[in-house]
């Protein structure tokens, strides 16, 4: 590798150890170790490593080390606090709350329309006029209740959509094959939640028109057409309904409001739980254990459950704009998948952030950005990364370093939003290469490509 030398001295300065093997950084310090899957072009960031260290390096007021093993995928850079793209496993006694942070699941859908691009092309003006309205502007029509959320929180799933109100949009989904779905919503059946973890204004005894449900939105967040481009799994496609030239519709949506609700509660409950008189981790993370740490859980399943929801309401959206444009109600689910959540696992817990579960049989969505492709994938079940892969293709430019790079002119992919700085925030630019993103994590036994896509138009908030 060319200038590794250089490249060890660097990071010798900040006391962190490298070597580097066939694509595989291993990476210590004094307190903790990590390995991170990372294309021998793509840049090794100190602030990204220094923030994997500190992950790993969490512990408990009980336990000074509460992490048995940590790692990232090829999509790892810098976030706030964790790098996005790291994955760790703690006992299933412990908890990070400020790994998962506020965008609690986080995730992706991806919808087969069975219509070819080609058709729906035709009647492009009037497709993409309906979808702004529905997805960025005030044409949603998501009646609730306080009861029917408190189902969502505390309810089997079937129980909930099966009580959906028979109003608004509601009058147009079909809900047994919404139930019929729950089995391709991955991990969705081990998201235990509770009313009492909401925010109270969801659990009103009225009507309510929830200002979040139904929304993208912002940063990374999308919704986005797009078509089949290439086929590398021809029975896999088959099973799940994709062809060659077929739209496509790929949601990326977290939790919204709950999530900020749950994630902001609980990390300063770890810390205030922080015993008095001993350090605090300078890292600002804080480990929960025992009792704290499954209440914490179930909070997080809480937003988790609404995040699923939300996609839920975004996916039957731009359904019915499909079915008001072309006539057609062919569309299904493929799979959901989550990023930011803490899953039970081989007796650990799995905390992801910015990565997805990738278990041998497991679909995976791997977005690029709305200028290059996006793949469906199957999970391999590499217990050496944790049973993950990575959730796109990693920003490798700051959203202020977008805007000062922005280049308005001459672009060949389209992006419907009210806000411009999302278009040049958010351009193919600021992210690394999809495509050695897919190949280390296929040469390295992570995933194994289903199909490729396209984008054709994005929406964002």
């Amino acid at each position: 590798m060319k200038n590794f030398s250089r490249l060890q001295q660097k990071f010798r300065r900040q006391g962190i150890g490298v070597s580097w093997n066939d694509g595989v950084y291993s990476v210590e310090n004094e307190h903790a170790r990590a390995t991170i899957l990372l294309p021998e072009d793509f840049l090794l960031e100190e602030k990204a490593v220094s923030q994997l260290l500190a992950f790993a390096a969490v512990g408990t007021p009980s336990h000074a080390q509460g992490v048995c093993c940590a790692c990232a995928t090829p999509d790892f850079h810098p976030g706030s606090t964790v790098p996005v793209g790291a994955v760790v496993a703690t006992p299933s006694d412990v908890a990070i709350p400020a790994a998962i942070g506020t965008d609690i699941n986080c995730g992706m859908r991806l919808i087969t329309t069975g219509i070819p691009k080609s058709q729906a092309a035709m009647h492009k003006a009037d497709l993409v006029a309906r979808l702004k309205r529905l997805l960025l502007e005030s044409g949603r029509d998501l009646p609730m209740t306080g009861e029917s959320y408190a189902r969502l929180f505390d309810a089997p799933l079937a129980d909930f959509l099966a009580g959906l109100p028979d109003k608004g949009l509601w009058q147009r989904v079909d809900r047994d094959a919404l139930v019929n779905e729950l089995g391709a919503c991955i991990g969705l059946e081990r998201f235990a939640g509770h009313s009492r973890f909401a925010p109270e204004p969801l659990l009103a005894d009225r009507e309510l028109r929830d200002p979040c449900l139904g929304t993208p939105g912002s940063g990374n967040h999308f919704v986005e057409l797009q078509e089949v481009e290439e086929i590398y799994d021809r029975r896999a496609a088959y099973e799940h309904g994709l062809k060659v030239g077929d739209l496509a519709v790929m949601i990326h949506s977290g939790s919204r409001d709950v999530g900020f609700h749950v994630g902001g509660r609980f990390m300063d409950r770890a810390k205030a739980a922080w015993p008095r008189g001993m350090k605090h981790p300078a890292s600002g993370l804080y480990g929960l254990e025992g009792e704290l740490a499954r209440e914490y859980l179930i909070a997080m399943g809480t937003a988790a459950r609404y995040a699923w929801f939300n996609r839920v309401a975004l996916g039957e959206m731009v359904k019915s704009a499909l079915e008001d444009t072309l006539g057609l109600s062919t569309a299904r689910l493929v799979v959901d998948v989550p990023h930011n959540v803490v899953l039970e696992e081989h007796g650990l817990n799995v905390h992801r952030k910015g990565a997805t579960p990738a278990h041998a049989g497991d679909l995976a969505i791997i977005p690029g950005s709305m200028g290059t492709a996006s793949y469906l994938a199957h999970g391999l079940g590499s217990p050496e990364w944790l049973y993950s892969c990575s959730h796109g293709a990693g920003r490798v430019m700051r959203r202020q370093e977008a805007r000062r790079a922005a280049r308005r002119e001459g672009t060949t992919w389209e992006c419907v939003t009210l806000r411009e700085e999302r278009r040049i925030e958010e351009a193919p630019e600021a992210y690394k290469d999809i495509g050695p993103v897919i190949a280390i994590q296929e040469e390295h036994g992570l995933i194994e490509s289903i199909a490729r896509f396209r984008p054709w138009v994005t929406f964002k908030a």
